[in-house]
């Protein structure tokens, strides 16, 4: 594949064009304004026995790129290989996917006889149907780097920088708080650019909704930012919040970055304690408060 200059040059915008499904229309929006890319609506049909069909027409010669967040992922996983397949078929160079969130990134292993390796599935259709992939803070655990699982050109991008210019722009005095030991060096390394000090706490898993947390020994009277990568049922930050208040901790703000948040997981959460939850805008939802797509578009590892 031939290798040319970054998005975003007058150069290559002329040949780049970013095609957006209406549900990730915002973010989509702001990705091809940072990359100075043209875009289109991708169109959707739902026909009545409930299959779906993808328009995403493109000039021949183009370079395109497909942009939709996969939360609640089955159905649009599907949408978005037909959208592949539409975009090579209309004579697109090549294709790239932005998917600020990616799913199915944390089954990376068989943990009980009869199930899949979900990572592995959805990693070899993506492979197949694009030749570059883009996410921020996919979810992976065993697996270290998106290029294992997809192709040596998929890339997952830290939130750290867009997360650590918020927390400097709402207050002065804070303290990062990392649920768990895992979180240790993406909390540090938040931690370092948005020059306030931090702590990660020990977390046990009693079951899907129940977890605790503790901390060592913590300063009094900062206000502490939880992060955290995933919010769902909202039970880590809620066990993080009850910790840091048990710990006289006066103020608590949670930052996560992709919002999938169970129904009542908000209400959890603002019982424990927490003054203000917000969220990246990997996933449309009402806490968006963080952008993150300039980091996407004006990533260096961003080029066609």
């Amino acid at each position: 594949m031939k290798k040319l200059s970054r998005l975003g040059t007058s150069i290559e915008k002329s040949r780049c064009l970013a095609h957006i499904f209406p549900d990730s229309e915002a973010f989509g929006r702001q990705f091809a304004r940072a990359a100075h890319l043209h875009w289109k609506p991708a169109e959707r049909h739902t026909f009545p026995d409930g299959e779906t069909l993808i328009r995403v027409a493109t000039p021949p010669g183009r370079h395109a790129v497909l942009v939709r967040s996969l939360h609640e992922p089955n159905s649009k996983v599907l949408e978005i290989l037909f959208a592949a397949d539409a975009l090579r078929r209309a004579g697109a160079r090549t294709v790239t996917l932005v998917a600020p969130y990616l799913p199915y990134m944390r089954q990376d292993t068989v943990f009980a006889p009869g199930e899949p390796i979900s990572q592995y599935v959805l990693g070899e259709c993506l492979h197949h149907a694009f030749d570059r992939v883009f996410t921020i803070e996919a979810h992976l655990h065993r697996t270290m780097h998106l290029s294992d699982v997809i192709s040596p050109r998929a890339k997952s991008l830290p939130a750290a920088p867009a997360i650590a210019r918020w927390v400097r722009q709402t207050g002065e005095n804070a303290l990062l708080v990392g649920p768990d030991e895992e979180s240790e060096p993406w909390i540090r390394s938040i931690a370092q650019a948005a020059g306030c000090s931090w702590v990660v706490g020990q977390k046990q898993r009693l079951g899907d909704h129940r977890v605790a947390v503790r901390f060592p020994s913590l300063p009094v009277g900062k206000r502490a930012v939880i992060v955290d990568d995933i919010a769902s049922s909202g039970g880590t930050l809620s066990a993080a919040t009850r910790a840091l208040r048990k710990a006289s901790i006066p103020t608590i703000d949670a930052v996560v970055v992709h919002a999938i948040f169970a129904p009542g997981a908000q209400a959890r959460i603002a019982r424990a304690g927490v003054r203000r939850l917000v969220s990246c805008d990997t996933i449309p939802h009402p806490t968006n408060a963080i952008p993150v797509a300039p980091l996407i578009a004006k990533a260096k590892a961003f080029q066609v």
